[in-house]
């Protein structure tokens, strides 16, 4: 498919999806061209592996091999590094958000909520805690406040903490939590810490 076509990630999504669409959610997760097949045993993965490299010949797709990582236990996907243990924030994405720079300008803010929103999932009660920074972002005129400071030091170290999230199991029971404020509502679901 040529580059520049306005609909063309789309398609090729649709395509992707169509193609690989009975091994999704069973071993196979679709992204554009960053697709992911997942297995519990090595036997596994070598009998999916061959029925998606199969699939996709037939179709005539085809892989680049340096974009592929074989039979390993963690890599990096989509921005998190996904393993047996979970799924946790990428150390580099980390590193960014705790070297950002104090935002002097409204654009400044936008990245950085940008940024810290895509790992929201890792910090319980995130839109709470950056509730002072969203407010930022209101108004004609920028002004940084000692709370958006605060927070702003507060998610980065939330960051630098953040837990594996790990697969639930479903022999396990399952907690939920559920909260509520003037600024948002929070609803957490976990398991008892694994041993």
């Amino acid at each position: 498919m040529p580059f520049g076509l306005s609909n063309a990630p789309s398609t090729f999504m649709s395509v992707m999806t169509q193609v690989l669409r009975p091994y999704i959610g069973k071993f196979v997760v679709v992204n554009f061209n960053d697709n992911l097949v997942f297995s519990l045993t090595i036997s596994d993965h070598l009998s999916h592996l061959h029925q998606v490299l199969e699939t996709l010949r037939k179709e005539k797709l085809f892989v680049n091999a340096k974009k592929y990582s074989f039979l390993t236990s963690n890599l990096v996907f989509l921005g998190f590094i996904v393993s047996s243990e979970g799924v946790q924030v990428d150390p580099s994405k980390v590193q960014a958000i705790v070297d950002w720079p104090t935002p002097r300008t409204v654009g400044d803010v936008r990245s950085f909520y940008g940024l810290a929103t895509f790992y929201r999932r890792f910090i319980k009660n995130f839109n709470t805690i950056i509730a002072p920074i969203t407010e930022c972002l209101k108004g004609e005129t920028f002004k940084w406040t000692q709370a958006a400071e605060d927070t702003f030091c507060n998610i980065k170290d939330c960051m630098t903490h953040a837990p594996v999230l790990a697969l639930p199991d479903f022999t396990k029971l399952f907690e939920v939590e559920c909260d509520a404020s003037k600024v948002g509502i929070v609803v957490v679901l976990s398991q008892n810490k694994r041993s």
